[in-house]
């Protein structure tokens, strides 16, 4: 039983680390709004919402802290005065950090954070307006007791006090927008809703027992919605509760009055039935509805359409996976994938040895039919992989107001394309260079605003992230309206750093300087900061862009702007690959890189600054050969083949041995023991078990750039590899002999 328990314990606590993360991520978006718009009543609403549902989720997981420190800021935001502070935004900000950095605390069993800081923000956020508040009523008393002295009245009747004791205690709790939707569902499902006003009787012998026995009687005859004080409250002289039921008010009253605990009861309705009451509802059911219902009133205050059945409709049919499941699930359909590819390669041997045999068209009929379904399963299972990049871009709108601040920037961020669909591994994978990127923006593309005025640009800069489709690729865009690349600065600073030297300074293109700001340790900042100068970021970005497969480019104008474009694949698990051979071996390069494949004769290929190109209709192409010129194709008249693939804005060919054709490949990644070397991405299993290596075409040509110019007149795929590279590739090619 106890080991049920702390399965459950550990279930519902990693469920609330993940709904935790996005609670917090709509802490920080109303925290923008309000600091935009200081004073919104509905933001501040919609704030203590999401404290109130951190809070009662923390201390349902055991987490006392953050839902004691929860709790005190959910008190000061229930308070009305506070909605006008102007410095609430950064309070709510200051919550956000810490709620985040103790939820990672709980998470890795590791110290809490302090929130001495926070308490005291929060304390005087309620000090300030309480202050007024009591030098207001010394005022009033003063004044009240200079008009008693006037009338000669010196004490007031008993009958006095008791009606101001009657005033006081008719005041009535606050309740939240959850409670109130929770009023609204229990009125719309055919019951009575009651607020009950019970007094403790000040001679009763167990007061801090009184709360619960008052609920244990409510809860016989209906649904206690909400109680006022709360629960961990030692001891309370009143209670309010919210009651929903289908008895009548005078059999509510006489449950709740309780001899010698409760003095006295008052029952009141504060909602009617809206429509018949619905049979045999179970609380699950009431759970979920009141869940629904909950989000219809977050849509309402946030702006968003609320649609009368949605809500409902929606929490239903979401469920929670773990990811893990889905790669179990799609490494499955991979493995059919190999299996499809192993019953063709045996229908084709079987066509050829028995071209009559009547059962072959039945054999290709249940082939196709298999085909359609798996590729159906595959689409499937790739869908549910994908998620829209708002779960990354939605974290965007902080750190820029964050940063922005610290470098003393006007900065707008714009985002479009937000629900263009990305793999869960990918998204993951680009946070930090995009957070690089962005970073880098905000704090090293913009301006001053006084700088962009005198350039006669708007004070405030604007960053914009963009995501699209563009063909089976995915691209994000990270734009800024600011200084833009000075491509002489870029020269300069790489010739003092010693990157590069005089001479190939003077041969280097615009877009190869640009290119410059990717190697690891280059900066162009004049001063180092928290943000920029230390050279770290943008090499981080091109390695991981490599690592999944995806380039990226860089568009800029000195005084106009730069523009970031990252493209990547929309998953990293199938691709549609081309197969060809390099020295009777097998390898293949994803298909969406080849832009066209060319037949032309050794005569054709020239050399210009010791390396081979190709004029290929008017362009010159440069060339890559991947194999080492055999005594075939040292001959003049011989034919080659050459693969123009693009990379980034340019292209260039691959001179291969023979072309296998195209093939739909499983990506296996490959342990860094057996093949360590970054030319290779992975690996692939045909269907006759053939092993065929997945080349890294960036790594390749990273590499060849990188060579001197004397090595690239013998360019050659063996040239690329180091020793132990080629000793690499031949182990894990041998399986193709």
């Amino acid at each position: 039983m106890n080991q049920f328990s702390d399965e459950r314990g550990a279930e519902l606590r990693e469920f609330f680390f993940e709904t935790a993360q996005e609670l917090l991520q709509s802490l920080n978006d109303e925290a923008l709004k309000l600091e935009k718009q200081p004073g919104d009543v509905e933001t501040v609403r919609s704030i203590r919402r999401i404290v109130h549902t951190l809070k009662g989720d923390a201390a349902a997981c055991g987490f006392r802290e953050l839902s004691e420190t929860a709790h005190e800021l959910e008190d000061a935001l229930a308070q009305e005065s506070t909605a006008g502070n102007t410095s609430l935004a950064e309070i709510v900000f200051k919550a956000a950090d810490v709620f985040a950095a103790m939820l990672a605390a709980y998470r890795h069993k590791s110290k809490l954070p302090a929130t001495a800081t926070l308490r005291k923000m929060v304390k005087e956020l309620v000090m300030a307006p309480s202050s007024k508040k009591a030098n207001g009523k010394k005022s009033q008393k003063a004044a009240a007791k200079a008009n008693h002295a006037k009338s000669g009245t010196h004490k007031a009747s008993g009958t006095e006090a008791k009606a101001r004791e009657a005033k006081t205690s008719s005041a009535k709790a606050h309740w939240t927008e959850y409670e109130e939707a929770s009023v609204r569902h229990a009125a719309a499902t055919g019951h009575h809703v009651f607020h009950i006003d019970a007094i403790v009787d000040p001679n009763c012998a167990m007061p801090i027992a009184a709360r619960q026995l008052v609920l244990n009687g409510l809860g016989a005859i209906g649904n206690v919605l909400a109680v006022r004080p709360e629960a961990n409250t030692a001891s309370a002289k009143r209670l309010e509760i919210l009651l929903a039921s289908q008895k009548p008010a005078e059999q509510v009253a006489a449950k709740a009055q309780i001899p010698t605990v409760i003095s006295s009861v008052r029952v009141e309705v504060v909602a009617e039935p809206t429509a018949p009451a619905e049979a045999n509802v179970s609380a699950d059911e009431l759970a979920v509805a009141d869940q629904a219902q909950e989000t219809e009133s977050i849509r309402g205050a946030t702006g968003e359409p609320a649609g009368k059945n949605h809500g409902l409709a929606a929490t239903e049919n979401i469920l929670r996976v773990d990811a893990e499941r889905i790669d179990n699930v799609l490494n499955l359909v991979g493995e059919l994938i190999i299996g499809k590819s192993m019953l063709q390669q045996a229908l084709n041997e079987f066509a050829r040895h028995y071209p009559k045999e009547g059962m072959r068209g039945r054999f290709v009929d249940a082939m196709a039919f298999q085909a359609r379904v798996l590729n159906d399963l595959q689409r499937s299972v790739m869908k549910i992989r994908m998620v829209p990049v708002e779960q990354l871009f939605r974290r965007f709108p902080r750190m820029v107001r964050d940063v922005a601040k610290q470098c003393g920037r006007d900065v707008e961020l714009v985002m479009t394309g937000q629900d263009t669909d990305l793999d869960k591994t990918l998204l993951d994978a680009i946070t930090e260079p995009l957070t690089h990127l962005v970073r880098n923006a905000v704090g090293h593309g913009i301006e001053r605003s006084e700088d962009r005025v005198r350039q006669g640009k708007p004070a405030q800069g604007t960053v914009q992230l963009k995501a699209y489709h563009q063909g089976n690729q995915v691209v994000v865009e990270v734009t800024d309206n600011g200084r833009g690349i000075d491509a002489q600065k870029v020269k300069a600073r790489a010739l003092e750093k010693g990157m590069i030297t005089g001479e190939q300074a003077t041969r280097l293109s615009e877009a190869d300087i640009q290119a410059l700001v990717f190697r690891p340790g280059f900066s162009t900042a004049d001063e180092i900061t928290e943000v920029s100068g230390r050279g770290v970021g943008l090499d981080v970005v091109q390695s991981v862009l490599q690592r999944l497969k995806g380039t990226v480019e860089i568009e800029s104008r000195a005084g106009y702007g730069t523009t970031f474009r990252l493209k990547l694949p929309l998953t990293l698990a199938i691709i549609k690959a081309l197969l060809f051979r390099v020295e009777s071996r097998l390898y293949a390069i994803p298909l969406n890189t080849v832009a066209e494949i060319a037949r032309a004769n050794e005569s054709e290929v020239h050399r210009v600054d010791h390396n081979e190109v190709l004029q290929l209709r008017n362009q010159v192409l440069p060339l890559l050969r991947l194999g080492r010129p055999s005594a075939k194709t040292e001959g003049h008249s011989s034919k080659i083949f050459v693969l123009v693939i693009t990379m980034a804005d340019r292209k260039l060919g691959l001179i291969v041995d023979a072309l296998e054709g195209e093939e739909e490949l499983v990506i296996k990644a490959l342990d860094d023991q057996a093949v360590a070397t970054d030319l290779v991405s992975g690996a692939s299993i045909l269907g006759d078990g053939r092993v065929v290596l997945i080349l890294n075409l960036a790594a390749i040509v990273e590499r060849f750039a990188k060579l001197r110019p004397s090595e690239a007149g013998s360019i050659s795929f063996g040239l690329l590899l180091s020793n132990a590279d080629r000793a690499q590739l031949s182990t894990a090619g041998g399986a193709q002999a």
